[in-house]
């Protein structure tokens, strides 16, 4: 099988011109011809952020934006002015996509945040985090799974040589919900943890959501993660930190190549790095060597899995230059892997 690059979502930005988003298109169609992805600039604002376009894609649930951040308002069918904002930024970003991707026939990945860390983030109506509330905790995943659905949908459309699409979801909070970590709104206690078949549940919804429109699932996270749990749930990708796996994660990374899915392993630095011992920066050999060597000690031949090259998380918090580079990085780290598999 071969060995790719691709890009985890957010970029750096600094502006909130269209032709900020259109620079950045072109440079992750230029840098990830394999598997290039929908930018992310949370630069240009709360409504571009990975939670502002996940309310943006919510079906049948308003919201608005409050000091504190994002709080749900109901499901009147009447959304806030910021949430018709994100919706607006959203169209606009996938018109200059179909405009510069036109003809694009390869794999495209889009993403979006996920129903736990969404749960985790936003306001309830009348406050505190909907982590608290049961029902809305559902209420939300089901409205994000419809949403997906529709925005899938409309990406087909927009590019309908995609061979393979992929919806990539991020949980970065999960493992927090799980156990306990979320802090209340006094920031004097924390939500009680959420039982595993609930986490479970939601994810599938969304995970599914996605499969039925067409889309390969994926979870995505540059924390803590029960991968076990995300694999249960449907997931047919893990995009991991690579810094953040521990024992039972490998074993679980190593279970869902094996079976045939993917495993995009987060081993460029989402920052530009301190220069080497000799002073030299970080090079694609190097990369590719600490994938080897964790493919030999999981005991897998890198001609027989699929995996994916990425920086460790999003690259919103980099210069323009190391953002540019670390895809680059991923690029030709994926290109001598790939070598090696089809030459011994």
């Amino acid at each position: 099988m071969s060995v790719i690059a691709t890009g985890i979502g957010s970029l750096p930005s600094h502006g909130s011109e269209q032709s900020d988003f259109a620079e950045a298109v072109r440079v992750v169609l230029g840098e990830l011809p394999d598997l290039p992805h929908l930018p992310e600039l949370p630069g240009r604002g709360a409504i571009a952020g990975m939670v502002g376009r996940a309310v943006g894609v919510l079906a049948d649930l308003d919201a608005d934006l409050q000091p504190a951040g994002w709080r749900l308002t109901g499901s009147s069918g009447s959304p806030g002015l910021d949430q018709r904002r994100a919706r607006s930024l959203l169209a606009q970003d996938l018109d200059t996509l179909e405009e510069l991707a036109q003809e694009y026939d390869g794999a495209f990945k889009v993403q979006v945040t996920g129903p736990w860390t969404l749960a985790a983030t936003i306001e309830r109506p009348r406050g505190d985090r909907l982590l608290a509330d049961h029902g809305a905790r559902r209420e939300l995943a089901q409205a994000l799974a419809e949403g997906l659905r529709a925005h899938l949908a409309d990406v087909r459309r927009r590019l309908p040589a995609v061979t393979r699409l992929i919806a990539q979801i991020d949980e970065a909070a999960l493992e927090a919900v799980i156990n306990a970590r979320i802090p209340t709104a006094s920031g004097y206690g924390r939500h009680r943890a959420v039982d595993l078949p609930e986490v479970s549940q939601a994810l599938e919804w969304v995970l599914s959501a996605a499969a039925e429109a067409g889309a390969e699932p994926w979870v995505h996270s540059c924390a803590t993660t029960p991968w076990d749990l995300v694999r249960g749930a449907g997931a047919r990708g893990l995009a991991a930190d690579f810094t953040q796996l521990t024992a039972k994660d490998h074993d679980t990374l190593a279970e869902a190549l094996e079976a045939g899915d993917t495993v995009a392993l987060g081993v460029v630095p989402s920052l530009d790095p301190a220069l080497g011992p000799h002073g030299s920066a970080l090079s694609d050999k190097q990369v590719t060597e600490q994938v080897l060597r964790w493919l030999d000690m999981v005991g897998l031949d890198p001609a027989e899995v699929s995996l994916a090259i990425t920086p460790a998380c999003g690259l919103a918090g980099a210069s323009r230059a190391w953002s540019r580079q670390a895809m680059a990085l991923a690029r030709t780290s994926a290109a001598s892997l790939d070598g090696r598999v089809l030459h011994g």
